[in-house]
């Protein structure tokens, strides 16, 4: 019996976290093998050494390359070598049960592996971990270099900012750009550039698949890119939205998603929506439906902006929606040309002033203006095509008025491959076709 005792003693009483350390030095060693040997595009984001970073957008925007990305540097400049480096991804499933006040169990781990009192830390998808940010805060108090990823806009609320009290940068990471996705294709552009026949010709025939494909770099050399982006879409709502949220029923969510990817260009209040997914014989309450379109947007799937005639309790309730990648919101579309210029320029102004004191608006009020930066005086039209009289009048009539009401610095219309300048009333608009505007050729 006292055997048995004993047994089941050790069993309750001993202590687990010599098998826990073991996984974490294993996944350490594993993760510094790799940095050196991974293959990428560098994009154009520094990082300093005297700061600490929280990197967040939607997955398999590039925030895992950026974080090697810095590694690589760094081993490249003989600042550091791998073994400098604490590099975890909470995505592995051998610590995915790992919990906020185990998380110290990682740097002892560490630490037992290296006589390095200060190694350089990276935590690739750490709002897994519930509380991370006290663990992080703990670190940088410490005086740790550390560089976190997430793909949660939670991330960026203000109580998480308050808990980690101005000790990191947060920048946002949005797939390629198109001029990223240029220069991954091997396409330079020179000074004056536009004024190049075989420039241009090149630039346009890249459009024609950065257009209906988007920007996840992993797309870019695979040929069932749909495929992908299918698959990276069903993990986003299964294990991002419905998992991460409990969700029971996943059907009236997955009909919002595609009433807002059928609905992209159009301003709707939640009580639309709400009726929209009604109509298809699904029961759905007004928080519910403010619940999915909270989630949709801290997931990165979709952003919105809002009237910039309207009140602020109006512009809360009635907005335009757009998927944070064209690649994504085409998986819903049959023919939707249209729907995937105007959201490819949603996506370009929320990337350009995501940093600026400059916010993107839609107008409505007596004229429709598709896109406006009042702090700028821009206001920018999408359309398809100019060939078609009424469409052009349209347009134009559109921002001509919309001038007297705020007398801009810049009219644009954007189309996809059409160009000229237009004087209306005293107000010049700029033509410009999509592939120009994504490279800033419209400024």
């Amino acid at each position: 019996m006292k055997i048995i005792k004993y047994i089941l003693e050790f069993i309750i009483f001993a202590p687990k976290i010599d098998m826990d350390k073991n996984i974490v030095k294993l996944i350490i060693k594993e993760r510094q093998a790799g940095i050196e040997r991974f293959s990428l595009v560098e994009r154009p984001m520094a990082f300093s050494t005297n700061m600490n970073y929280v990197l967040v957008g939607i997955r398999r925007s590039g925030k895992s390359c950026l974080m090697i990305q810095d590694m690589q540097n760094l081993i490249k400049s003989k600042k550091k070598t791998k073994e400098d480096f604490l590099y975890i991804n909470f995505e592995d499933e051998r610590i995915s049960d790992i919990k906020a006040h185990e998380l110290g169990l990682i740097l002892d781990s560490y630490r037992e592996m290296y006589d390095n009192p200060n190694p350089y830390i990276y935590l690739d998808e750490i709002q897994i971990v519930e509380g991370w940010e006290k663990f992080v805060r703990r670190l940088t108090d410490q005086q740790y270099r550390v560089m976190v990823t997430g793909s949660n806009a939670k991330m960026l609320s203000s109580e998480i900012a308050t808990t980690l009290g101005g000790r990191c940068i947060i920048r946002e990471v949005f797939p390629f750009s198109f001029a990223e996705y240029l220069k991954f294709s091997g396409v330079s552009l020179e000074k004056n550039w536009e004024y190049d026949p075989d420039s241009r010709i090149s630039v346009f025939k890249k459009m024609e698949t950065y257009f209906y494909n988007g920007g996840f770099a992993e797309t870019f050399n695979i040929d069932d890119k749909r495929e992908w982006i299918n698959g990276l879409y069903q993990k986003i709502i299964l294990g991002d939205i419905i998992t991460r949220n409990a969700i029971r029923g996943d059907r009236s969510i997955k009909l919002l998603i595609k009433k807002i990817a059928d609905s992209v260009m159009q301003p709707y209040q939640l009580t639309k929506l709400r009726n929209l997914v009604i109509s298809t014989g699904e029961n759905i309450s007004m928080p519910t439906v403010k619940d999915y379109l909270d989630y949709m947007e801290s997931a990165y799937l979709v952003f919105s902006i809002s009237n910039f005639a309207s009140s602020f309790s109006e512009q809360e309730t009635i907005k335009k929606r757009y998927f944070f990648d064209n690649g994504l919101l085409n998986i819903f579309l049959y023919n939707g040309e249209t729907k995937l210029l105007e959201n490819i320029v949603a996506i370009y102004l929320r990337t350009k002033y995501k940093d600026d004191d400059a916010h993107v608006y839609f107008y409505n009020k007596n004229v429709e203006v598709d896109f406006v930066i009042p702090q700028d005086k821009i206001a920018i039209q999408v359309s398809y095509s100019l060939d078609e009289a009424d469409t052009r009048e349209r347009e134009v009539r559109a921002l001509v008025r919309f001038n007297k009401f705020m007398e801009l610095k810049k009219a644009v219309i954007v189309t996809y491959n059409h160009e000229e300048t237009i004087e209306s009333e005293g107000l010049t608009i700029d033509v410009v076709p999509v592939w120009r505007f994504l490279l800033d050729s419209w400024l």
